[in-house]
């Protein structure tokens, strides 16, 4: 495994290079940027098919910054500073747990305040270079893949709570126990209060500016299964626990050209520590696991990825308002339901039956999927559509 993009580094091209960010960290990000590329694309498409359409905002042009735009601006000139400039006072922590050291309250508090202040006099005096005597009125045209930079911006953030506090809700037991510790823990996130979270932001922000909740859902289908399966990619080579129940099956005939770690894998230097010492190993992440478990983040990844491009390839012969979307329900939703019947998660009992979270979320991903692909079909035999 590669907990560190440095060590994913030395393996591919044996350079030692001290580059401590980690890999699930960095395929997130990559995530957030793919997502990004995709929603843009099928945004200006269904632009193009006339499905949802610019729309025009006014802006005072002239005006100097307001005590609003200058507290924004040192707020995130602050945030800067304390945490990116100072990795430079304090790399020696930062190397040795970066996602500890993002999600603490370490930092430097001079570098904080002094990029604040240099955000705050930017934003002041660039406006000041522009101010009119007459202050101006102007209407301006939006084209809504220029919202995504709002959006990405606010489903990164709200998703992030959303991952925390359903992961939280998941380990109730630890959260009685140390609230602060549990909900300001560098560990612990949840896909599906990401994706329910970040969902819910983005639907709003496009109901604002007047674009239809069935079209910003088939928008975000190919995108959010393409990311999903991105930072699959970082579970998978960082060895970050998201792996399945012990495998002690004879790998078939059938699959002998399968490489075993595919099979089954001991995921040794995971960035958890979980397991047992390796022999003769020093330093961080040494560790492997005791037995061999399903790589269930590696048949996600391939799953996801591979149906992001089968979608993809037939996207423009989708014409049905939902029909997108629908499908993305049935494929992401039935693939996580089935996963998690070899995944080690938390589980629920409630009368005899016992289910995980992401089960119980990814049987009603399926449950919609199917119904909606009912409905949109009964509508299209009645020569109804629902959306135009």
């Amino acid at each position: 495994m590669f907990p560190t993009i440095g060590d994913l580094f030395y393996y591919l091209f044996n350079i030692g290079i001290s580059f401590p960010v980690q890999t699930f960290g960095f395929f997130v990000a990559l995530s957030f940027f793919i997502a990004y590329i995709v929603f843009k694309s099928e945004f200006k498409r269904y632009e193009a098919n006339g499905k949802i359409h610019a729309f025009k905002r006014k802006i005072v042009i002239g005006k100097p910054a307001s005590v609003a735009d200058m507290a924004v601006n040192f707020l995130l000139g602050f945030l800067f500073g304390f945490k990116v400039l100072g990795v430079i006072f304090k790399y020696g922590i930062f190397a040795h747990d970066p996602r500890g050291y993002v999600l603490s309250a370490q930092g430097n508090l001079f570098a904080g305040l002094l990029a604040g202040l240099a955000f705050a006099c930017w934003v002041y005096f660039d406006r000041k270079k522009h101010i009119l005597t007459r202050q101006k009125v102007v209407e301006q045209t939006v084209h809504p893949y220029q919202l995504l930079g709002l959006i990405v911006f606010s489903v990164g953030i709200v998703g992030f709570i959303g991952a925390k506090l359903f992961d939280s809700a998941e380990h109730i037991d630890q959260l009685l126990y140390n609230p602060w510790g549990t909900l300001f823990s560098a560990n612990g996130f949840t896909y599906y209060g990401g994706l329910i979270f970040g969902a819910l932001t983005y639907l709003y922000i496009g109901h604002r500016y007047g674009m239809k909740q069935v079209h910003l859902a088939d928008i975000g289908s190919p995108g959010m299964m393409l990311a999903y399966g991105v930072g699959r990619i970082g579970c998978q080579l960082s060895g970050d626990g998201d792996w399945g129940t012990i495998n002690n099956h004879i790998k078939p005939l059938w699959l002998d050209w399968l490489p075993n770690w595919m099979w089954a894998s001991r995921f040794p230097h995971n960035s958890i520590n979980a397991g047992l010492p390796i022999a003769g190993c020093e330093g961080n992440y040494c560790n492997q696991l005791v037995q061999g478990v399903y790589p269930t983040s590696f048949y996600e990844l391939v799953l996801c990825i591979g149906m992001f491009l089968l979608i993809w390839a037939f996207r423009k012969k989708i014409k049905i308002p939902g029909l997108m979307f629908s499908i993305y329900l049935i494929l992401n939703g039935g693939e996580r339901f089935l996963i998690e019947h070899i995944r080690i998660n938390f589980n629920y009992s409630f009368f005899g039956f016992t289910f995980t979270q992401a089960e119980i979320i990814g049987g009603l991903m399926l449950l919609g999927g199917l119904i909606g692909l009912v409905i949109l079909t009964v509508n299209k035999l009645m020569h109804k559509p629902l959306v135009t």
